[in-house]
């Protein structure tokens, strides 16, 4: 398992994130995923992706916040003529469970009429937020929609939505890291941990 206060770079710079990350760290009930078995991870989604949409141009609407790292990450693993719009929706507000209410912080939809749609995600927990997403950009007519998530839980959905590329598949507890937060906290660790209940 890797420390992340006793990265070569910050034992050799001293830089003051190392302390950060630590303090960060110890919130931690355990690491789920270091940082290089993310990347590996990617790799294989960003080489499936690439294969599927070989000989089409890709829209991805990345869903602010939770997965800009993981959308950036991806993105430059993926050799081929795509365009990037975001979406900023809430459903947590604050809470480790979602609401259930999906607000749209955006008024107007990104353009994807007759264009082919990934939609990026850190996480399918209940499923509203997702099949909000997608319900939306069906309006828009777009060539085709898949998604793809980080993380998906292993539970029963509120709504019925299914992820085409999933990175992990993980218990039903709320996690931190990588993008994700807990009230806009821990979103730069480069791990994903299980979050202490306390």
């Amino acid at each position: 398992m890797v420390t992340y206060c006793e990265s070569p770079r910050e034992l050799i710079f001293g830089w003051p994130s190392g302390l950060m990350h630590c303090q960060m760290q110890a919130d931690l009930e355990r690491i789920l995923f270091d940082e290089a078995t993310i990347l590996r991870r990617l790799d294989e989604i960003a080489a499936q992706i690439s294969n599927d949409y070989r000989d089409r141009e890709l829209t991805v609407i990345a869903v602010l916040n939770g997965s800009l790292v993981f959308m950036s990450d991806l993105m430059r693993r993926i050799p081929l003529p795509l365009r990037l719009d975001c979406l900023s929706v809430a459903s947590y507000h604050g809470r480790a469970e979602t609401t259930g209410e999906v607000i749209f912080k955006h008024v107007a939809l990104p353009d994807v009429v007759d264009r082919h749609v990934l939609i990026l995600d850190d996480i399918l927990d209940s499923g509203h937020t997702l099949a909000a997403i997608r319900e939306k950009l069906e309006t828009a007519k777009p060539r085709s929609i898949r998604v793809c998530v980080l993380l998906q839980k292993k539970k029963e959905r509120a709504r019925p939505v299914d992820a085409d590329y999933v990175g992990f598949e993980i218990e039903d507890e709320f996690v931190v890291g990588y993008g994700l937060d807990f009230m806009e906290r821990y979103r730069n660790l480069p791990c994903i941990g299980v979050l202490r209940k306390e």
